[in-house]
Order: structure tokens, then sequence, then C-alpha cells
């Protein structure tokens, strides 16, 4: 007689059944990871737009961050001093310990010091870059004519490609020389225009005036 083939029928129907709904649950979870990692590089995105904004409005309120430093050197450690027992022999021994860890202690400051020479070296052949303060000042210092916060952010954007001029921050710059009397503003219907300001010169204060018939 043949065997019967339902037994195996319905073994192999299972098998479909659980891969089916593997495979849905792959399907959901990648497109559930996929919405993940969109909303992750959106946020990174925003994150990195506004550190951009930040930087560039430290730099516009003078804050100068100094480049290349670096980082302080760890201090050589230093073993903890090892309590004395009062067992004849082992207060013989500390002495032979201590010899050998101070040698140990000088070659590890030694070491580090090394290491910390040529950090010290590359800091310093660094150039600090001006500030959007000093190119502000500059550029004003060049123009015969009052300028816009739109006009200095163009002619400063051109002339520094590498670096990222917003016109909100050239805006801030230019009202805070403004506050220093650095600069001059003066508005032409509803256009604000910045000019350097003259410095004044102090007339001499042992300069006397003379009278006629004075003498003086």
């Amino acid at each position: 007689m043949p065997e019967p083939s339902a037994p195996v029928t319905e073994l192999a129907s299972q098998y479909v059944s659980q891969v089916t709904n593997d495979l849905e649950r792959n399907v959901k979870e990648q497109e559930r990871i996929t919405d993940e990692i969109g909303s992750l590089q959106e946020q990174l995105a925003r994150l990195q737009h506004d550190h951009t904004i930040l930087v560039s409005m430290q730099e516009a309120l003078g804050v100068v961050t100094p480049v290349g430093v670096p980082a302080a050197a760890e201090a050589p450690v230093v073993p903890a001093p090892r309590k004395q027992s009062t067992t004849p022999s082992t207060t013989r021994r500390a002495p032979k310990k201590a010899a050998t860890e101070q040698p140990e202690a000088g070659k590890r400051t030694a070491k580090k010091a090394a290491v910390a020479k040529p950090a010290a070296k590359k800091a310093t052949g660094q150039v600090a870059q001006p500030t959007l303060v000093e190119l502000v000042r500059r550029h004003l210092a060049g123009q015969q004519e009052p300028r816009s916060a739109a006009e200095v952010t163009e002619a400063l954007g051109k002339a520094h490609p590498d670096r990222e001029i917003q016109t909100k921050v050239i805006r801030t710059t230019l009202e805070n020389l403004v506050a220093r009397n650095s600069a001059q503003r003066s508005k032409q219907g509803s256009s604000v225009f910045y000019t350097l300001a003259t410095p004044s010169v102090p007339a001499p204060a042992n300069a006397k005036e003379s009278l006629p018939g004075t003498g003086e």
C-alpha cells in the first residue's frame, strides 16, 4: 500500500507559513531601521548647521579660541609611599624597593616630556587666522563710502571663500563695533550703512592761545 502523503504536505505548509512570516518581519524591520537612519541623518545635518552658525557668531563677538594648543601633559605618576611594617625584615627591604621605583618614575617622566616637545613645536608652527571682527574692521577701513551689512558680507565672502560668512553674523559684528565706538551707523531710508569711526585727535594740554598785546 502507498504511504499517505498528508503528513508531508502539512509539514511543508507549516514551513512555508513560517518562512513567509519571517520574511515579512524582516522587511518591516528593514523599513523601521531605514526610517530611523533618515531621521538621525536629518538631526545630524541640523546640528552641523547650528554648529557653523554658533562658531561664526562666536567669532563675531570677538571670542578667539586658541589654535593648536597642546593638551596639558599628564603629571607623572608618583607611587604612593608604602606603609612601613613593624616587622624588622620588611623594614630592611623597603629601601631596595624605593631604589627600584625611582628610576621607573624618572623614565615615565622623561618619556612624557619627549612626547610633549613635538606637540609644542607643532603648536608654535600654526598661525591663528584673523577673527571676523578684524576682517570687518579692515574692510571698512579700505572703503570710501558707507557699506551695508549685505555689501560687507558679499565682499568678505569673495575675499575669503574658505570661511562661511553670513549676513546675520556680519550685522551682529557691525553692531558690536558701533557699540564699542569703533564704527558709525547711518540710516538712509530703510537701509542701514556702516563706516569705520575716525579716531579724534586730542588737542595738546599745554597749548595756549597767544592774545594780541599780551606778549605771550
